[in-house]
């Protein structure tokens, strides 16, 4: 939570931006807190800071609110319109979230573990692979079969052998 509103709001500090009058934190009274000493070390004390925790029984509609401030929670009425605004808005943040993890992982997964040895970029392992008729013959190759490849060093065919077969 620090690191999230130390490099938010130093930028928008730095590059003079429109500064928001809420900002919205999912979770209670820690990253509330979190949140608020971090705002106060870069000595942005103007926006309202609201936190929204789920209940003790993490059902819609018994959040809990907490303001900067303030030392007691409050409750809004389950068929509250502000409170319906304010679950879409932490649901939203959720899913954004969400949507960025997954997309990281499957870039983690599309990268080739050829691809993760300095020297190797995609052009290389392209050749490794068309070479050895697949990553199974890359495995396999001793470090003298590696540096038949084009482009492969002696060093470089050291690498990629010790990759796939250290401890």
């Amino acid at each position: 939570m620090a690191q999230v509103i130390r490099r938010r709001y130093t930028r928008a500090l730095k590059e003079e931006a429109v500064l928001p009058d809420l900002i919205m934190v999912d979770g209670g009274k820690g990253q509330l807190k979190v949140a608020a000493e971090e705002l106060e070390i870069i000595q942005l004390l103007g926006p309202d800071l609201l936190a929204i925790a789920k209940g003790p029984e993490r059902k819609p509609g018994e959040e809990e609110l907490f303001m900067r401030g303030q030392s007691r929670g409050h409750r809004l009425p389950r068929s509250s319109g502000a409170l319906h605004l304010l679950q879409q808005i932490r649901d939203e943040a959720h899913r954004f979230a969400i949507t960025g993890h997954r997309q990281q992982r499957g870039k983690a997964r599309q990268r080739s573990t050829l691809e993760n040895i300095p020297g190797v970029g995609p052009k290389r392992r392209r050749d490794l692979l068309r070479h050895f008729g697949g990553l199974q013959g890359v495995r396999k190759a001793g470090v003298m079969d590696l540096q038949q490849a084009p482009g492969i060093s002696k060093q470089l065919a050291q690498l990629i052998y010790d990759r796939f077969h250290a401890g």
